[in-house]
Parts: C-alpha cells; sequence; structure tokens
C-alpha cells in the first residue's frame, strides 16, 4: 500500500523538474491561483494526504523514523495552514512568491531530492 507515498513522490519530482525548466510557468500559476479558496483547500488536504500515508506507511519503507518524521511535520503543517484563515494564507502566499525570482530554482531542486527520496524510501 505504499502505492500513495509512490505516487506523491514521483508528483514532487514531476513538479520539481518543471520547476527547474519552466519557473515562470509554473510559479504564474501560483500566482493566479494563489487567492482563491481552492488552493488554500488544496494545499491542506494535499498535505493531510501525504502525512497520513508517510504515517501510515513509515513502517514499510526504507527509512520508518525518517519517513514518520516528515509524517508528522506534514500534517502539523496541514493543520496549522487549516487554521491560519484566508486572510492570513494569503500573505504567506504573497510572501513565499516574493521569493520566487531569486529561489525558485532551489525549491525545483528540493522537490526533485524530495520526490526522489520518497520514490527510493518505498521502492519497489
Amino acid at each position: 500500500m505504499n502505492y500513495v507515498i509512490l505516487v506523491f513522490g514521483a508528483l514532487i519530482f514531476m513538479i520539481g523538474a518543471m520547476v527547474l525548466v519552466r519557473p515562470d510557468t509554473v510559479f504564474g500559476l501560483m500566482r493566479r491561483h494563489s487567492g482563491t479558496l481552492g488552493i488554500h483547500i488544496l494545499a491542506v488536504v494535499v498535505r493531510l494526504a501525504l502525512g497520513a500515508a508517510l504515517v501510515v506507511y513509515a513502517d514499510e519503507s526504507r527509512f520508518p523514523v525518517t519517513l514518520a518524521v516528515l509524517g508528522w511535520l506534514t500534517l502539523v503543517v496541514a493543520i496549522t495552514l487549516a487554521v491560519m484563515g484566508r486572510s492570513n494564507f494569503l500573505s504567506l502566499m504573497n510572501w513565499a512568491m516574493g521569493f520566487a525570482a531569486s529561489y525558485g530554482r532551489l525549491a525545483g531542486v528540493l522537490a526533485l531530492l524530495l520526490g526522489g527520496f520518497l520514490i527510493y524510501a518505498v521502492g519497489l
């Protein structure tokens, strides 16, 4: 059942690759939709699903403690995003988008590494 983590790892890896190749496209999309309720809900739901999967399936991985810690941290972030409110979420997104021009490609590399690690950790 660790396929859930494998899918998340692959998606994170692909998004990281897209950020490396076309950062303006990815960050432009994020800027256009950062104020919508859907992005806020998506940010919470995706983190809840990933965090729960990491915690539940950590024991089946190559790095059970690391994945469990990542899972709990992801759940804490999801809960924080859920309770922070829309205006604070919008402020957070605007703040983060301010770094996109300078550190966007670094974020892409980090996403590639995280996605690759998740794939390796639950590897087939």
